[in-house]
């Protein structure tokens, strides 16, 4: 089977904007959504609520619901947001890095530094499943189906360190990219919660160690 591009990879998401709003709907909805996600990152996902963010945009709940027909969809459309700018920190930088290793690197490079930026905040990714780990429905919908998009495009950075020989070929990359995750949830829990000074170096000597242990070399 044919190795796929990372560079191809183009996640299936909703536009961040209904087509047929006009200008100042999508300036109004887009707003709306910056400031769920500011409040989620402070709250959580299950903390939103119409009232709560039409307190805070100075707005009446029915001019709020006029761009999200409920609480369901706002807090999708802010799964989507925070996707978006994920990709735009880590998964864009990374692409345009060498194919094979130095991408693979730049990946979770990337996804650390985020890590690191959002101490304050947290990871929407990693609160969300522990919120919505057991309610079925749209929201759980949306944060794995984004956070399977990153992992395919771990996977995907793995199959092409292999073809272009700086993994060994019968490493195998679902294995592989389920113990680099395991280090980026692991930092998170360590930072966040523990407040651990060695969690960044630790998490990048670990990463250094699995790439050794399936070096080519």
């Amino acid at each position: 089977m044919p190795v796929s591009s990372l560079s191809n990879a183009k996640p299936s998401v909703p536009p961040r904007t209904a087509p047929r709003a006009s200008p100042k709907g999508q300036q109004t909805r887009a707003a709306i959504v910056d400031a769920a996600l500011s409040l989620a990152s402070q709250v959580g996902l299950d903390g939103l609520t119409i009232g709560h963010l039409a307190e805070l945009m100075h707005m009446s709940k029915s001019g709020v619901f006029a761009h999200f027909g409920s609480r369901e969809d706002l807090q999708v459309s802010v799964v989507w947001e925070y996707h978006h700018r994920f990709r735009a920190e880590v998964f864009e930088p990374a692409i345009r890095a060498e194919r094979g290793l130095p991408r693979l690197r730049a990946l979770f490079d990337n996804w650390v530094h985020r890590i690191n930026a959002e101490l304050a905040s947290g990871c929407l990714f990693t609160s969300g499943a522990v919120q919505f780990e057991a309610q079925d429905g749209p929201v759980r919908d949306a944060l794995t189906a984004s956070v399977s998009t990153w992992l395919e495009a771990l996977s995907r950075a793995i199959e092409q360190a292999k073809v272009q020989s700086h993994l060994h070929p019968e490493c195998d990359a679902a294995a592989l990219s389920f113990h680099i995750h395991g280090l980026i949830l692991s930092l998170h829990y360590q930072t966040r919660f523990l407040k651990a000074p060695d969690a960044l170096r630790h998490a990048t000597s670990g990463f250094d160690q699995l790439i050794q242990q399936h070096s080519a070399n």
